[in-house]
């Protein structure tokens, strides 16, 4: 199986095991290979003689997933026949950040770039998925991520890159309670009311973001490398039943906003008691637990539609009585 992309949306299936197999000899003209930017990479800075099969790899939701196998190495390519580079540069970014902590594994980005028809590629590590590992060593090694990936930039990221399909604005701050309510929550809220025109969890929304600050009360919030969008569809386990993560939407920030699409992972016991023995649980983790749910429920009423509307309005409301605001 290999490693495929997967929009943000827990209906979103694994992908399935690889079809529609067929190969290609190297023996192509220049001219050929110059219009196949992909092809080009994996034969000259890929350090491929032959590529002996493309296989193209079920699943995805945004983009097509495709496996290419060569005489050197086998890699991963994502297309977007429609979308310019930028998502894939946001997405090769935070790859790259977090393999370079050393710490938990994902797929090495190689390349991004434009293909000549329009739309973008990227080329990337293919790993070979396993059995079902351990949650206790995914715990573990989250939390070494988040203590390995910090920034000296404050809360944000270096581009904006996309949730789903959705924008996220990644514009450095140093006040983590700011960068939320106004890069996370309320963006989403403003989608929602020009989307839909829903002014009353709009309204409602932008209460909780004015009095949300005690919330964070004798907290120390660091900005911490997060994956942005963990779900089930984006965990994966290796051969060797290492845990590894994909298809990130990066940014630093509170550690606790990792676990906003825990109710699309099934986290268990094992999995928190694990992490909060490398990242100790801050005081009053529970009561912000359903504010980094927000962000989700919200972006999945803008992306998917009414059906996750009542999730999100039931926890705006849930803390506007908390709040007594």
């Amino acid at each position: 199986m290999a490693v495929a992309a997967s929009l943000s949306i827990c209906f979103c299936a694994r992908p399935s095991l690889l079809h529609c197999s067929f190969s290609r000899p190297k023996s192509l003209s220049m001219a050929a290979m110059s219009e196949d930017p992909i092809r080009k990479w994996i034969l000259t800075e890929g350090k491929a003689s032959q590529i002996t099969k493309i296989t193209s790899v079920g699943g995805g939701c945004i983009n097509l997933a495709t496996h290419y196998h060569t005489d050197s190495a086998s890699f991963f390519v994502k297309t977007n026949r429609s979308i310019g580079p930028e998502m894939f540069e946001g997405e090769a970014l935070g790859l790259e950040a977090m393999y370079e902590t050393r710490s938990i594994r994902v797929p090495k980005p190689h390349k991004v770039g434009a293909l000549p028809t329009g739309g973008s590629y990227i080329i990337m590590e293919f790993i070979e998925f396993g059995s079902r590992g351990s949650q206790a060593e995914l715990g573990r090694k989250l939390a070494e991520m988040h203590k390995a990936g910090k920034s000296s930039k404050g809360f944000g990221f270096e581009v904006d890159n996309t949730i789903g399909s959705t924008p996220q604005i990644n514009t450095w701050s140093s006040d983590w309670i700011e960068f939320y309510g106004e890069k996370r929550l309320g963006y989403q809220l403003k989608l929602a009311r020009d989307r839909y025109g829903d002014s009353a969890i709009y309204q409602k929304g932008y209460t909780l973001i004015q009095n949300m600050a005690s919330l964070f009360e004798n907290v120390v919030i660091e900005p911490c490398l997060l994956h942005g969008d963990l779900w089930s569809g984006n965990i994966a386990y290796d051969k060797n039943s290492e845990p590894v993560i994909l298809d990130p939407a990066c940014y630093y920030g509170h550690n606790e906003a990792e676990f906003g699409m825990s109710w699309c992972a099934g986290f268990g016991e094992s999995f928190y008691n694990a992490y909060f023995k490398v990242m100790p649980k801050e005081v009053g983790f529970e009561k912000r637990r359903d504010l980094y749910l927000l962000y989700h429920y919200l972006n999945h009423y803008n992306l998917f539609g009414s059906g996750y509307r009542s999730s999100a309005m039931s926890i705006i409301d849930g803390y506007l009585r908390m709040l007594k605001a």
